[in-house]
C-alpha cells in the first residue's frame, strides 16, 4: 500500500516510529507491592483480557513488568495469537512484549492492541520467527511492521467500535458460561434425584433413588478401539478412524482424521454406528473419559485403541446415556479410577464396564435428554452470535491495517 492509496488524513508508518517495547525490569515485584504474575500460558488466543495469573508471593523468576494500558505480546509460538490489553500491574514471562505508545498525540493505547491483533501484524511476527521446536520474534523484528495510521479523532472512534464489539463478544461469552453452569446443574439434579444423592457410578449400594441401576456392561455393549496396524494405509482396506484428538466434551474435532487399514472383518467389529458413544481411555488424568456421541458425520468411520465404544442396550437412549457418562466425567469419577502410568491416566475398558449406571424408564430418559438438548442448543445458539461478532470485529481490524483505500 503506498500513501496515495490511503484515505485522507492516514499515513504509513512503522510500528517502532509510534510504539515503544517498555521493557521495564522488577527484581523484588512482592516487596514493591505487585501481586501478580502472568505466563504465556494465561493469555487465551484471540482474546485481549487476561483472567488468570499466579501470585508473585509464591515466587517467581520473570523480571518483566508491566503497567495498566500496555499491550502484552507473546513473541513466542506467535501463531498462537496472543495478545492482552493490561488492566492491571504485574510481572510477566520475558516471552511477552510489553508495548505502549511513544506518544499518545500520535497513537492512542486503546487501538494498539488491535494493530497486534491484526493478521498482518501476526503474519509479520510469523515471517520473522527463528527456532524450529518454539519460534520467536522479536522486537528488532517487529519494529519494521508497515501500517496504515489514522488521525487522532479516527482512532478514538475506530478504538471505540472495536472495544464494544469486544464487549458484546465478552458478554456472550459470559452468557455461553452461564448456559454451561446451568447444564450441569439440571444434570446433577437429575442423577441425584433419580439415581441418589450421592450417586457416582462406583457402587449399586449408593444409587437410592427410584431408578434401576446395571453396570456399564449389562446396560450396553462396551468395546476399546482397534490397535494402529504397521501398515495403516496401504489403500485396499483404508478407512478413516476416530482417537483421543478428535473427541472433545460433547463434539468432535474432525479437521485432523487419520486413515488405517481395516480388513472386513474389523471393519464390521469397530465401525462407528449412530448414538454410538466414545469415550476417551487414555489421557491426563482431568481429561480421561471425555466423551462425545457419534451422530454419522463421517461414512465408514472407525476408532482407535485410545478410545472406548459405548453401544446402548435395548433399555438405554443413546442421549441419556451419552449425559450421564458427562455426568461422570464433570464428577472426575473416571479420573478416580483411572490407572495412572508415567503422564497419561488410562481408563480401560475393563474397568470402564465394571462401573454402574442408572436405568430409568424410557419416557424419563427422553424427559432428561430433551432439556439437555435444550440447553446444548441454546449454547450454540450463543456460541453463532458470539463468533459472528468476532468475525466481524477481526474484519474491522485486518481494514485498519491493510485496507484503509479511499
Amino acid at each position: 500500500m503506498t500513501s496515495q492509496s490511503l484515505k485522507s488524513g492516514w499515513h504509513m508508518v512503522k510500528f517502532g516510529e509510534v510504539v515503544k517495547n517498555a521493557n521495564l525490569v522488577e527484581r523484588d515485584p512482592e516487596a514493591n507491592g505487585i501481586a501478580r504474575t502472568v505466563g504465556l500460558e494465561h493469555i487465551d488466543p484471540e482474546n485481549l483480557h487476561i483472567r488468570r495469573w499466579n501470585s508473585a508471593a509464591d515466587g517467581t523468576s520473570f523480571t518483566r513488568k508491566f503497567l495498566p494500558g500496555q499491550t502484552l505480546f507473546g513473541k513466542r509460538r506467535a501463531y498462537q495469537r496472543k495478545v492482552a490489553y493490561a488492566e492491571f500491574e504485574g510481572i510477566c514471562s520475558g516471552d511477552i512484549l510489553t508495548f505502549e505508545p511513544k506518544n499518545r498525540k500520535v497513537l492512542l493505547p486503546e487501538l494498539l492492541p488491535f494493530i497486534c491483533q491484526s493478521d498482518a501484524f501476526f503474519d509479520h511476527a510469523l515471517d520473522t520467527s527463528a527456532g524450529s521446536l518454539s519460534p520467536r520474534t522479536s522486537w528488532t523484528a517487529l519494529k519494521g511492521f508497515e501500517f496504515p495510521l489514522p488521525a487522532l479523532d479516527e482512532q478514538k472512534r475506530i478504538a471505540e467500535i472495536l472495544w464494544a464489539a469486544d464487549a458484546a463478544v465478552e458478554h456472550f461469552a459470559a452468557l455461553e458460561s452461564e448456559a454451561e453452569k446451568a447444564r450441569r446443574v439440571s444434570l446433577f439434579e437429575f442423577m441425584a434425584t433419580g439415581a441418589g444423592e450421592k450417586f457416582r457410578g462406583l457402587t449399586s449400594h449408593s444409587a437410592t433413588g427410584p431408578w434401576k441401576v446395571k453396570r456399564v456392561s449389562k446396560a450396553g455393549d462396551v468395546q476399546l478401539g482397534r490397535q494402529r496396524a504397521p501398515k495403516y494405509q496401504s489403500g485396499k482396506w483404508t478407512r478413516p478412524y476416530l482417537r483421543v484428538a478428535n473427541v472433545f466434551d460433547g463434539y468432535f474435532d474432525l479437521e485432523d482424521v487419520l486413515s488405517m487399514d481395516f480388513d472386513d472383518r474389523d471393519f464390521a467389529r469397530y465401525e462407528l454406528r449412530s448414538g454410538d458413544i466414545l469415550l476417551n481411555e487414555g489421557q491426563s488424568r482431568e481429561l480421561v473419559g471425555r466423551c462425545a456421541m457419534f451422530a454419522d458425520q463421517i461414512e465408514g468411520c472407525c476408532f482407535q485403541n485410545t478410545l472406548i465404544r459405548f453401544r446402548c442396550g435395548d433399555e438405554l437412549i443413546p442421549e441419556f446415556a451419552f449425559s450421564y457418562f458427562q455426568f461422570l466425567f464433570y464428577r472426575q469419577t473416571f479420573a478416580a479410577v483411572a490407572r495412572q502410568t508415567t503422564s497419561i491416566a488410562h481408563l480401560g475398558a475393563d474397568t470402564f464396564q465394571k462401573l454402574f449406571m442408572p436405568v430409568p424408564p424410557v419416557d424419563e430418559q427422553r424427559k432428561i435428554a430433551g432439556v439437555m438438548d435444550r440447553f446444548n442448543a441454546s449454547k450454540r445458539d450463543l456460541a453463532r452470535q458470539r463468533e459472528n461478532i468476532q468475525r466481524t470485529r477481526q474484519a474491522l481490524i485486518n481494514a485498519l491495517t491493510g485496507a484503509a483505500h479511499v
